[in-house]
């Protein structure tokens, strides 16, 4: 009798006709996974398995637009969600009017697993734990329309005490990679850990949910650099990590991102659920995805109504030759292009996901084009060298630190941003950094851009960040963190960039979700913070609620003058 082992998480909702959505389940054994609706609408898919997991994406049709309908899964006819007991609210698949007047986004990046019920949480409250338990307690509260993951949903790299006991039963953490992972089984391992959390589960299984990975999710500064490539490449236990990285990401969140007819022509998803142990055939496009990032694309666009969201990889996807590093590799980038600049005046509203954000404080983007100027050679060897270990320590590996790239993006927002049919608002949006801001550029040798342009960044969903980082933040948007910044610039022959820009909002530390909300061409932003409440509060969403710290309208007039960078 076949069980539900993870899930379900409803992941595709269709924007463009409303009529169709997408639940991931993993169950414990080989078996048909049904979703069944309360209005009559359902879909079934058979498992597929890798690596002795067995898996499946069920795709739902026929919906109503404009509707919200519960659901059960059921596996091989038996009935297995909702869990018996549960007190959550039934989860639901809910559907836009088509066409939409708008959508609600919230986005957070950097989660690390919630510490089990009943124990102290030494990072505090988890704002989605927080978000569950608020939605949980008041069906009827306002909602977001979808959750954007902007990377590290796992850590490999930093496991629980839990996990490394886990781990510790399996093989001898005395050898590399220690408390790491080091293959699939124990991918699947944080995924349980994370996605079983009895709030977050159920949030998973009622709100739609796109993802993209950052480093966390394979390694700490992932494609850092070609040396950094290459030294990991030398030793014993990378290889395998990183297919399996690739595997579980694929399977875990990849998958989900894509529409029903996407799926529909995935030759390599064909191929998987055609055999009796997609194994060997997902983990040959795995080592094909690494040894040739160029044949494989992570990135992916959604549009929400008049809302066009491009999720771009700036992981996989960079090019680590110091004469021509770039962040995205020419067909990537030229994608993005594309897809940015395709159909101008059909959307509202363009959003760009990018787990590393574009604006950073003007002190660490300096400091990140001067260490690329030094690696490069631009003052010999030695310098290189010295380039080299200080961006490996001090994670300089963010779009500044390729500058190139940097400039791409900046002009390719600009251009998209401006003219006949310009969109309201162009947002960066990101994570990674373990605060939160909102930043606003002012291009030097151009037009300010019709649309307003902002970089929003929100950071961490669940973990911390030590006092001296955050001082060092501070001091990064300081008038002397600029001056420094500059010489720093100087001294490498970094040049300027194109933009100047300076910080409108933040930096806020804590556990955090941003949310904005589009409707026509206005936008709204606000943040909210996961705090524990009341004198004995454990740092769990029972002990916890959302407070909003930031509210603001983003299309409204604002003032034409800019403080420089």
């Amino acid at each position: 009798m076949a069980g539900l082992r993870l899930g379900p998480l409803l992941r595709y909702v269709d924007w463009e006709s409303g009529g169709s959505a997408t639940v991931w389940i993993e169950a414990d054994r080989p078996c048909t996974a049904e979703v069944r609706c309360a209005d009559g609408t359902q879909g079934a898919s058979r498992t597929f398995q890798i690596a002795g997991h067995h898996y499946a994406l069920v795709p739902v049709t026929g919906l109503t637009p404009g509707t919200a309908t519960a659901y059960d899964v059921l596996l091989d006819g038996r009935q297995v969600w909702p869990l018996e007991g549960s007190t959550f609210p039934a989860s639901t698949i809910r559907t836009p009017d088509v066409p939409s007047d708008g959508v609600t986004v919230s986005f957070g990046s950097c989660r690390w697993s919630a510490a089990p019920a009943g124990e102290h949480d030494p990072v505090g409250p988890d704002a989605l734990d927080t978000l569950a338990t608020k939605l949980a307690a008041d069906p009827t509260a306002a909602r977001p329309d979808v959750l954007l993951l902007l990377g590290d949903q796992v850590y490999a790299d930093a496991t629980s005490k839990a996990t490394q006991a886990w781990l510790a039963a399996r093989r001898d953490l005395s050898d590399p990679p220690g408390a790491e992972v080091a293959d699939y089984e124990e991918y699947t391992r944080l995924y349980d850990e994370s996605w079983l959390d009895p709030e977050v589960r159920w949030l998973l299984s009622t709100v739609p949910s796109s993802m993209i990975f950052d480093d966390h999710d394979v390694i700490d500064d992932w494609n850092t650099s070609a040396s950094w490539l290459a030294e990991m490449r030398t030793t014993a236990w990378w290889q395998e990590r990183v297919l399996s990285g690739l595997m579980s990401y694929w399977v875990y969140q990849h998958l989900g991102n894509l529409s029903p007819a996407a799926l529909e022509s995935d030759e390599l998803y064909a191929a998987v659920r055609a055999a009796p142990d997609g194994t060997d055939r997902l983990r040959q496009f795995a080592a094909q995805a690494d040894s040739d990032p160029a044949c494989v694309r992570w990135s992916y666009r959604r549009d929400f109504g008049r809302t066009r969201l491009l999720m771009v990889d700036t992981r996989a996807a960079r090019v680590l030759d110091e004469q021509k590093r770039a962040m995205l590799d020419e067909a990537e980038a030229r994608w993005v292009r594309d897809q940015a600049l395709e159909g101008p005046g059909s959307y509202d509203h363009l959003l760009i996901g990018t787990s590393l954000p574009w604006l950073l404080p003007p002190l660490i983007h300096d400091a990140e084009s001067w260490n690329a100027a030094l690696c490069r050679g631009e003052r010999g060897g030695r310098w290189a060298r010295f380039g080299e270990d200080l961006r490996r320590r001090a994670d300089l590996e963010h779009w500044a630190a390729f500058p190139d790239s940097f400039g791409k993006l900046t002009r390719l927002i600009a251009e998209a941003a401006s003219g006949e049919g310009a969109p309201a608002t162009v947002c960066v949006l990101s994570g990674d950094v373990h605060h939160a801001y909102v930043a606003e550029p002012l291009w030097r040798d151009a037009a300010q851009p019709d649309a307003r342009v902002l970089q929003l960044t929100c950071s961490p969903v669940h973990n911390s960040i030590p006092r001296v980082v955050r001082l060092g933040f501070r001091f990064g948007w300081s008038r002397a963190g600029r001056r420094l910044g500059h010489a720093l610039a100087r001294h490498g022959r970094a040049g300027r960039p194109p933009v100047s820009w300076h910080r409108t909002g933040g930096p806020w530390f804590g556990n955090q979700l941003m949310t904005l909300t589009l409707r026509g061409r206005s936008a709204e932003l606000r943040l909210d913070q996961a705090r524990v409440v009341g004198a004995a509060g454990n740092g769990r969403s029972t002990g916890a609620r959302l407070v909003t710290v930031e509210e603001r309208e983003l299309t409204a007039d604002r003032d034409p003058s800019h403080s420089g960078r």
